[in-house]
């Protein structure tokens, strides 16, 4: 005991405690130790023993890597070539444990610690050595994960090392093998030169049914694993891989006959230590890893065997394995879909009901890989399948798996291919409904019930406006089930079924749902009071706090009076504090099955552990918060303050992506909600989050999480306007940013290094381009933030912003891709619109790039360019003009040729089309009004982008209003003309009816009605559709 407290003392307060200690102390301390060692016959104790030198000989390294512990490491060398075999265990316990101990002199020391393994990896009288030495190997591996050469040195102790992991399992020790999956996650490339015999050995393991289950799954992780973090080097192993295939599938044929499985009415957790579901599992991933391309034609047969296989557990099987590589294979299968699905579906109807349960896990798996393409080619198909299925009334278990399955089939379908099956969907759900309430009053079972409630759930959902007929039919039955499933047993029920009122309300909405909007509200409310006396980790807490967000939704503000109910228990689960431990490798053994913690391994022999419980439940709350604040904005005032120091803090909350996304998005809206409270308070909440906001872009890990982050930062910005940022935010918002660009630019040269290397391959080159994607991502929100910030500060900013300029300049060059070159010109356009007449000074770096890629390949390119040109006509001052001249005829080129109306072009080609007008209303004298005028007229109008749409349209306003004769033609014969054009735009909705550019056109319209002949010419030329429309723009402007 006195042991493990050392060692903690010395892991967790060395600072506090050994410095200070009186010299002759720590030197007696240091000698003492060693001599223990020495001196102890018993093996265990002496591990301990060798456990805190470790720990000491560890913090006895300074910051410059010297070893301040010399006796100790004369220790090492000694005892590592002793007789005793004590001593030499103890040696390579201390190296394994600590395998940095040899500081900044470890180069110099490199051939001895390589001749030190060998030599004990060699010895053939003591097992026990052979492991220890192979553990320790990986561990001093592990520790210089970044030195390839060194990994080159150390290349010949492979084999050595391979026959430990073979060895020491059939001693009933898989250490060694763990070390060897370690090695495979973190340094696959050091298994290349023996990478064959890697993977021969890792087979031959998982293939030995004499082991135990643990070891022949941790072989078969070697080669998984491998497939995840070196697909390239293992694709060019197909042998193996076609090997290892029906391995994972002979564990998945790995199943129990149990007797009361098909009526169970309680679902247990999968057993994850059976192979079964480690063989499901392995499949999954391997499928990930190496892609469709390899897996599928090398697992196709063999499921097809397993098919029509007589035992039942082999049709389980392969069913649940064409469910685990769907994700992986999904390019591959998609060619093949309507044979798997016509398949499947047969085994429906397969007499053994776990058959039957694996054919709906495969529906339900497809549906969602596969939609929504599967919904739209099979739907019918697919309902009358599982409709039957649910009918299955001797097996509860089937009927509750194909309820499931048509859950995730209804929520991708879209909800016009759902519609003519409404009538036949309800009449079924609502028979088995009624038929499971009844078998819950009579016998207590809710299995099935459970999975129906969510079914309709999630139809309704699909069909929103459309359930309407249906809503009395369910309403009543479900008020029931909440009011009176008040049972332990029946916590889940209930909390479904509450989350199916609240969805159907939200498909019926406001008007339909009112009648029993109260009611409802009362049994929430009921529930909410008996909040305080649930348990933890009662599944009814998440589904009440979605349920009132979406009660909130449906009520609007009438939702504000039962807040002050609603968010006590709502904050609460918000705070939730997971717990967390800091452990190392000697605690973590006693820790490996402990119920729901989660392990990362941060090295050094350290492992942080989370305990998960709740995090989801804090994860949704905090979501439902936001969904409040955008919700009831100024009527959700009153909690602005408390959720702001809440959300604050949870940008840092890195146990869970959704709870920072959630902080995030909150920002802006709290800001929205709290204006109404004047620009003190506004101010003073915008201080609290603001320095938060700038470091979390700074520190922000995971991709997807920043760009929300930078999203809500740019977005508060738009909120609070000029003034917002002071000069201390503004230095480090500029440094952040600046090194996002320099990132971005070493990112693409990273990806051109990894297009050299020698495992490169398609698949590889798949996976860096979904990195350059994400990079380009941030890229956009770099842009969203710089936009912010000119329309904000407009030329005030301009000096701050010469940091970053060469950055920028460095985007639009032209050998850099079209991404970078698209965004790069984003930025200059905004110093263009926000910044002039000031903007001038810069034009030397964008001018001439914004002129040429007008005419880009690139439609992204284009469009960015032509919005630039337009509003530098609108915008820019007298400097500019001799460019607008400039600008005219390649913007005409442009929008002449052949294929600028297609899709891909269509907006580049009204973006040049608004650039045109902007140059004849701003600077009319830089061109031939008179010329341009009549094409310009002939391009309208514009629908695809909307924003420019208005623009056009209100100039168009404007010369009609004024008279214009070349755009009213001589006798007004251009009229019939403009009417078509004003309906065309109405049909597209290309303006909104709130804008007042509708009203000018609506006048204009009106103006001509009043003429008589002229007006029945007008509409004669118009189609009934046109027609339609132009009455529609008089009804609504």
């Amino acid at each position: 005991m006195a042991a493990v407290l050392l060692r903690r003392l010395l892991s967790s307060a060395f600072d506090e405690v050994y410095p200070t200690l009186p010299s002759d102390v720590q030197t007696a301390i240091k000698s003492e130790l060693l001599m223990i060692i020495q001196m102890e016959t018993q093996s265990s104790m002496r591990k301990k023993i060798c456990d805190i030198a470790a720990e000491l000989a560890r913090n006895l390294i300074d910051e410059d890597g010297n070893n301040q512990w010399p006796e100790g490491l004369k220790f090492l060398f000694d005892s590592v070539s002793s007789q005793n075999m004590g001593l030499r265990e103890a040696a390579l316990h201390i190296f394994w444990n600590f395998p940095g101990i040899f500081g900044n002199q470890q180069q110099h020391y490199l051939d001895v610690i390589k001749r030190m393994l060998v030599q004990c990896m060699q010895d053939q009288e003591h097992p026990s050595i052979r492991t220890l030495s192979a553990r320790a190997t990986a561990a001093f591996i592990l520790a210089n994960e970044h030195n390839v050469t060194l990994f080159k040195h150390f290349a010949d102790l492979l084999p050595g090392f391979l026959q430990a992991v073979n060895d020491s399992c059939y001693q009933n020790d898989d250490s060694v093998l763990k070390s060897l999956v370690e090695i495979a996650d973190t340094v696959p490339k050091y298994l290349r030169p023996h990478l064959e015999a890697t993977l021969q050995l890792s087979l031959k393991l998982c293939g030995d049914t004499s082991l135990n289950n643990m070891q022949r799954q941790l072989a078969l992780e070697v080669i998984v694993t491998l497939s995840e973090t070196a697909a390239a080097m293992l694709r060019k192993h197909t042998n193996i891989v076609a090997q290892t295939i029906p391995q994972m599938l002979a564990m998945m044929v790995d199943l129990e006959e149990d007797e009361d499985w098909a009526n169970a009415d309680e679902l247990e957790d999968d057993d994850f230590d059976s192979n079964a579901v480690a063989g499901e599992s392995a499949l999954d991933r391997m499928a990930c890893g190496l892609g469709g391309k390899l897996v599928l034609p090398m697992i196709k047969e063999h499921i097809m065997q397993m098919l029509q296989n007589p035992d039942w557990k082999y049709r389980h099987a392969g069913l649940m394995a064409l469910s685990a590589i769907g994700e992986g294979c999904h390019q591959q299968m998609e060619g093949i879909l309507n044979e798997i699905v016509n398949f499947v579906l047969l085994f429906l109807q397969d007499p053994h009901p776990r058959v039957r349960y694996a054919a709906c896990n495969a529906v339900g798996q497809m549906a969602t890989d596969f939609a929504p393409g599967f919904q739209k080619k099979f739907h019918e198909k697919v309902i009358a399948a599982l409709l039957q299925t649910m009918e299955d009334q001797g097996n509860q278990r089937v009927q509750a798996h194909a309820a499931a399955a048509l859950i995730n089939f209804t929520e991708d379908c879209p909800k016009s291919l759902l519609i003519p099956y409404l009538d036949n969907l309800v009449k079924h759900l609502h028979s088995i409904m009624v038929l499971k309430l009844q078998e819950l009053i009579q016998k207590g079972t809710k299995l099935v019930l459970e999975q129906v409630v969510t079914s309709i759930a999630s139809v309704a959902d699909t069909a929103e406006e459309k359930f309407v007929p249906y809503y009395d039919l369910f309403m009543p039955s479900l008020k029931h089930i909440v009011e009176n499933a008040v049972q332990k047993e029946l916590r889940l029920l209930r909390g479904k079924t509450i989350e199916c009122i609240s969805l159907i309300g939200l498909a019926v909405g406001k008007e339909k749902f009112m009648q029993d909007a109260s009611d409802v509200m009362q049994l929430l409310l009921k529930t909410q009071t008996d909040f305080n006396d649930m348990e933890d980790d009662d599944p009814q807490i998440s589904y009440m706090i979605s349920a009132w967000a979406r009660m909130c939704k449906i009520l609007g503000k009438e939702f504000q009076q039962y807040l002050p109910v609603v968010m006590g228990p709502l904050m609460k689960t918000a705070s939730i504090k997971p717990e967390v431990a800091l452990l190392d490798t000697q605690d973590m053994e006693n820790m490996s099955d402990d119920d729901g913690w989660e392990f990362v391994n941060l090295g050094d022999q350290q492992s942080f552990g989370i305990k998960t419980a709740g995090l989801e439940e804090k994860s949704t709350a905090c979501q439902m918060l936001v969904c409040y604040a955008k919700e009831l904005k100024e009527g959700f005032v009153e909690y602005t303050e408390q959720v702001v120091k809440l959300m604050v803090p949870l940008l840092k909350f890195y146990f869970h992506d959704g709870v920072r996304v959630a902080a995030a998005e909150s920002m802006p809206l709290l800001l929205e909600c709290a204006r109404v409270r004047g620009p003190e308070y506004l101010t003073q909440m915008w201080h609290f989050m603001c320095d938060a906001l700038i470091k979390a872009i700074g520190t922000e890990p995971d991709s997807d999480v920043l760009s929300e982050i930078m999203h809500s930062f740019a977005k508060c910005i738009e909120v609070m306007g000029d003034g917002c940022l002071n000069n201390e935010h503004f230095e480090e918002l500029g440094g952040i940013l600046k090194a996002k660009l320099e990132e971005h630019f070493k990112n693409q040269e990273l990806r051109q290094v990894k297009r050299q290397d020698e495992d490169y391959d398609e698949q590889v080159e798949e996976s860096l381009q979904d990195e350059d994607d994400n990079d380009v991502y941030i890229l956009t929100k770099v842009s969203d933030i710089l936009h912010s910030i000119f329309s904000s500060y407009k030329e005030k900013v301009l000096p701050w912003f010469e940091q970053l300029l060469p950055l920028i300049v460095n985007l639009i060059c032209p050998h850099r891709p079209w991404p970078d070159r698209q965004w790069g010109l984003c930025i200059f356009d905004d110093v263009i619109e926000h910044c002039s007449p000031a903007s001038f000074k810069y034009a030397e770096y964008f001018l001439r790039p914004m002129l040429q890629y007008v005419c880009d390949n690139s439609p992204e390119v284009r469009q960015a360019a032509a919005y630039g040109l337009g509003v530098m006509a609108q915008y820019g001052g007298d400097n500019y003009r001799p460019f607008c001249t400039e600008a005219l005829p390649l913007l005409v080129r442009v929008i002449q040729s052949a294929d600028s109306k297609t899709k891909e072009n269509v907006n580049a080609t009204e973006n040049c089309i608004s650039a045109v007008g902007k140059i004849m209303k701003f600077k009319p004298d830089c061109v031939n009004v008179e010329e341009v005028l009549p094409h310009w007229l002939s391009w309208l109008p514009l629908h695809e982008d909307k924003e420019e749409a208005v623009q056009t349209f209100n100039y168009l306003c404007d010369l009609i209003e004024s008279n214009h004769p070349i755009v009213l033609g001589p006798n007004n014969t251009n009229l019939p003309k403009i009417f078509s054009i004003i309906a065309e735009g109405e049909m597209h909705e290309a303006i909104k009816h709130e804008d007042p550019c509708a009203k000018r056109l609506a006048n204009v319209v009106r103006q001509v009605q009043t003429s008589g002949g002229l007006w029945t010419e007008c509409i004669a030329q118009l189609s009934p559709e046109q027609q339609a429309a132009i009455q529609e723009l008089l009804n609504s402007a």
